[in-house]
């Protein structure tokens, strides 16, 4: 008796944990959220896009340094191993400045869209002095 009124209960969880997920992606207009929460998914997305940007340019210049690396002359350092350094370098500064700003609003609703407001805007100036760097390099 028992095991005939648990199936039913059980197929019903297996079926919600089966809904799509694009359904549970909110829909925000980011022009024109006044809400924090949404505000906060906003600034997430937009980091997000500047993420992608910087590591597709970050890519390129990458192969920018290994082409420069097989013209040197030999036994001289390495610009792709320099670069990676910087890069490594640069992404701990930006954490560290990003969450230390973040400390405007420690503790409310605000302080991650601060963060990731940080975040967005140094990946953005970081994706330009690649590029530049790449350019001057030979790209």
């Amino acid at each position: 008796m028992l095991k005939s009124l648990l199936l039913p209960l059980l197929c019903g969880c297996v079926l919600l944990q089966d809904a799509p997920v694009d359904a549970q992606e909110p829909k925000v207009d980011c022009e024109t959220t006044e809400i924090q929460v949404e505000m906060t998914f906003c600034s997430e997305q937009q980091y997000n896009v500047a993420d992608k940007r910087l590591n597709s340019q970050y890519q390129a210049a990458r192969k920018v340094m290994k082409a420069w690396d097989a013209d040197a002359m030999e036994g001289s350092d390495s610009a792709d191993a320099a670069f990676v350094k910087a890069q490594r370098a640069w992404v701990a500064y930006r954490d560290a400045q990003c969450e230390s700003y973040g400390f405007q609003g420690h503790g409310g609703s605000i302080e991650p869209q601060l963060i990731y407001d940080c975040q967005r805007d140094l990946t953005e100036k970081r994706t330009a002095e690649i590029k530049e760097l790449a350019e001057a390099m030979g790209n």
